[in-house]
């Protein structure tokens, strides 16, 4: 009897074990994208996120920052390599649940995995395939309205490899946002190591839009 073909991992596990691949060939004092935080704090950072009733909360509510910053300094204690290969296991939790999976690990494993990636010398952007950018796409039109709500103006997102278009916030006189798929999300999260992207719109509204803090 032929057995059925092993599922396909999805995208977010597929960032999730290229995070740890690339955080174990830099090592654990390579730098990030994420302000002074060097690979092994950010690996402790996406395991208290997921796996630490004390500390995550934290990561949402500046009052409870003290909890995660405690809870990430205990984690940093241990070897690297075991951190690296918990984080890539990703033990039962609620967040390893399949739709919550895919909900909330999307676009966090893509951007923190590019964190480090850009970080380094002689970065290069990635070529994905087209189903991984329409998988990021999707996932940008479900939070899109919540990155974009620091600029206060409605932003209008196009991908120039399809053309097609995504409304974040509605409003007259919308800024367009144009450019790689790849390259709007990690615009949009707040970081500036982006390539190929494009503004039009109002100028005082564009200059909102490139003012803004985005990024959670």
């Amino acid at each position: 009897m032929v057995g059925l073909p092993p599922l396909r991992a999805t995208l977010a596990r597929r960032e999730r074990r290229g995070l740890a691949d690339t955080a174990l060939r830099v090592g654990p004092d390579a730098p990030t994208l994420c302000g002074d935080w060097d690979t092994k704090d950010l690996v402790c950072h996406l395991l208290v996120r997921e796996s630490s009733l004390v500390g995550a909360p934290g990561i949402a509510v500046p009052a409870l920052s003290g909890l995660t910053d405690r809870e990430m300094a205990r984690l940093k204690k241990q070897p690297f390599e075991k951190l690296v290969e918990r984080l890539r296991s990703s033990k039962l939790t609620f967040f390893s649940l399949p739709p919550v999976d895919a909900a909330v690990n999307t676009l966090e494993f893509f951007v923190h995995h590019e964190d480090i990636r850009r970080a380094q010398p002689g970065w290069r952007r990635r070529h994905l395939s087209d189903e991984s950018l329409d998988t990021l796409w999707q996932g940008l039109q479900a939070q899109g309205a919540a990155l974009v709500r620091p600029a206060g103006v409605p932003v209008v997102v196009r991908r120039t490899d399809t053309g097609e278009t995504a409304t974040l916030t509605s409003g007259g006189d919308p800024v367009e946002l144009s450019g790689p798929v790849t390259e709007i999300v990690f615009y949009l999260f707040g970081r500036d190591q982006v390539r190929e992207l494009t503004f039009a719109g109002p100028p005082a509204r564009v200059e909102k839009v490139r003012r803004a803090e985005f990024g959670f």
